[in-house]
């Protein structure tokens, strides 16, 4: 079942089993069960240290169970894990196995500490890249923590289930029969939500820290080029981010990156990631940040406020915090949002097939959204404000060339119409004639744009008419010692490979302010 090269890279990895596991099949007469049946007997063929049974007696076929002999374990996938989760499948395999994970040593400590026990179901779909990091959190939460149950749900397998939960955002995760959260989220997250004396304690820790040289707001690429930049100065550097990798871990396909041909988002993040490491850089991930209070003088200390009640200090401060969908804000929006409003068709798309959906939006992402849609939904409406769409010239041919497809310009969005469960219809005017319509769609996709995420910096420094921090040549803000890089600013083009260049030279500022108000503490 599997292709020539995932079978043998999986073949090599089994190699690193240092336990024996059992999978436990609960199968039926369906394809689903077939192709289950048929991906486990080719897996367990690969290690004598797998063994696979196939009497099963879950409540979800098809299904398999991974447990093994040295404890209590409780882990199911309702779902066959390949495309973007065939790293989850690997994973859950080798840490079943023994193999040990990739975390730091506080993780761990942190899923053994859960006071209680714990009933996860998360529904995925496998054309979602934001799926896999919920995946793979609740895998290590069920291996290294007997108390916690998860069952990994593919949307697309059992359907009937995804309809009757009215689930239309994907990943969303139920804990004990009830929905607790959707998006992306990692293990540091989830615990979060479920363990509320866990901030308490990474407040504690945090606001123990000594202050640092240059403190970053935000990880993405900008963040992650400053800190590079900064350690190798020998500047002692700290990066607090509420998501490493910000934005562009919701980017798919990335084009336009000079030198690489083509990437993903999830991939150019873990490489800014694993080349942010390699310096004495303390990243400080899923800590929002809500207070700046700047240096009284130069060479004093500036400080920063989490949401948690921490706070941070440093003698520089870089804010690197990207941006956020931009939504439509009208009504009916915030109300149907995950429940038909979506902003992911990568991720939701699948939940929508054979369904009518419209994509409001007529730049690149508007249109490549649209494109990918076509293939699955029964039918895509997109909806432009402007009286031509912006997108480019080959997107929108391929646009056009579409039969499921209808382009509407020149049209104002002005309410989403559901019956209180999800989406019915989405109301528009004809900007042209003034006449107003309704559509029935199931799915709503937004795509016109990000918002810059600065509204916690009103009335510290200055900001223009679009939120935006306002910086000069040398990214310098309206704040002596205060720099900013990245979507976040004035900076008029917002691509990764500006906002990491910006983040460089951020960094490069910093230090030159540092020398020019004082000696900065060396490291190295």
């Amino acid at each position: 079942m599997l292709e020539q090269d995932l079978a043998a890279q999986l073949r090599q990895y089994l190699t690193l089993l240092r336990r024996p596991i059992t999978l436990t099949a609960s199968l039926g007469t369906d394809d689903g069960s077939r192709r289950m049946r048929e991906l486990l007997t080719e897996i367990a063929g690969m290690s004598d240290r797998i063994t696979l049974w196939l009497d099963g007696t879950a409540t979800h076929r098809p299904s398999f169970t991974l447990t093994r002999q040295d404890g209590e374990q409780h882990l199911t996938f309702a779902a066959i894990p390949l495309g973007h989760e065939f790293t989850s499948l690997v994973l859950a395999l080798l840490w079943t196995g023994g193999h040990p994970p990739k975390v730091e040593p506080g993780t761990i400590e942190k899923i053994r500490a859960l006071p209680g026990t714990y009933d996860f179901k998360v529904y995925m779909s496998l054309s979602c890249h934001n799926c896999p990091d919920v995946v793979q959190a609740l895998t290590l939460m069920a291996v290294y923590n007997p108390k916690v149950r998860v069952t990994v749900i593919d949307g697309g397998l059992f359907q009937k289930e995804v309809d009757e939960l009215q689930i239309m955002a994907v990943p969303t995760l139920y804990l004990d029969g009830k929905m607790i959260a959707n998006g992306r989220m990692g293990v540091d997250e989830i615990i979060g939500l479920i363990d509320r004396n866990a901030g308490v304690r990474d407040a504690e820790k945090l606001s123990a820290k000594a202050p640092y040289d240059v403190l970053i707001v935000g990880g993405g690429p900008a963040g992650s080029a400053a800190a590079i930049y900064a350690a190798r100065k020998g500047l002692r550097t700290g990066i607090v981010a509420e998501r490493f990798g910000g934005q562009v871990l919701d980017t798919l396909a990335i084009e336009n990156f000079i030198s690489v041909k083509a990437t993903d988002g999830p991939k150019l993040v873990a490489g800014l990631e694993e080349h942010v490491k390699q310096y004495d850089v303390d990243v400080m991930n899923v800590q929002r940040v809500t207070a700046l209070a700047p240096a009284p003088q130069p060479g004093a200390l500036a400080q920063v406020t989490l949401e948690n009640g921490a706070t941070l200090q440093g003698k520089a401060i870089i804010l690197a915090t990207g941006a956020h969908w931009r939504e439509m804000r009208i009504p009916g929006e915030s109300e149907y949002k995950t429940k038909g409003v979506a902003f992911c068709p990568h991720c939701d798309g699948p939940l929508f097939k054979g369904k009518k959906v419209a994509v409001v939006g007529g730049g690149n992402s508007g249109v490549e959204a649209a494109i990918d849609l076509a293939g699955i939904v029964d039918h895509v409406t997109l909806f432009e404000f402007m009286p031509e769409m912006k997108a480019d010239a080959v997107l929108q041919a391929k646009l056009r060339s579409l039969p499921n497809v209808d382009i509407l310009t020149h049209v104002q969005t002005t309410e989403v119409v559901g019956n209180g469960k999800s989406v019915q219809a989405l109301r528009y005017q004809d900007r042209t004639t003034g006449e107003a319509h309704e559509l029935a769609v199931a799915g709503i996709f937004v795509q016109i744009g990000l918002l810059p995420n600065t509204e916690w910096l009103k009335g510290t420094l200055e900001l223009n008419r679009m939120g935006e921090i306002v910086v000069d040549d040398h990214d310098r803000t309206s704040v002596p010692g205060v720099f900013a890089a990245g979507d976040c600013t004035s900076e008029p083009y917002k691509q990764i490979i500006i906002a990491m260049g910006e983040g460089a030279k951020a960094s490069l500022s910093a230090f030159d302010y540092l020398i020019r108000s004082g000696t900065p503490q060396q490291t190295a």
